[in-house]
C-alpha cells in the first residue's frame, strides 16, 4: 500500500509516451542513458541519477541506447 517498484528495460529508441500519474514517483537510472520530459522540461540521465516525478505534471521517457531503471511509486497508506 505504501508503493510500488518496476524495473523498466529499454533498447535503443524505446521509451514510454508522455503521460500522468496521480502518484509522485522516482526514476533511477541504472544503464544506459534516458532523456526524460517532466513539465515540458528535459531531462538527460545518466547511471547512478535519480530523477522526481511529480504527481500529475506529465511526464515521459526515451531511451537513445539500451538503458534499464527502477520506477519507484510513492502511494501514500491510507
Amino acid at each position: 500500500s505504501g508503493g510500488n517498484v518496476t524495473l523498466f528495460a529499454f533498447d535503443a529508441g524505446q521509451g514510454l509516451t508522455e503521460h500522468t500519474s496521480p502518484y509522485d514517483a522516482l526514476v533511477f537510472v541504472l544503464e544506459g542513458a534516458l532523456t526524460l520530459t517532466v513539465g515540458g522540461t528535459r531531462v538527460d540521465a545518466a547511471p547512478a541519477t535519480l530523477v522526481r516525478l511529480p504527481a500529475n505534471v506529465p511526464h515521459g521517457v526515451e531511451a537513445p541506447v539500451p538503458s534499464r531503471m527502477l520506477l519507484v511509486m510513492l502511494k501514500e497508506r491510507e
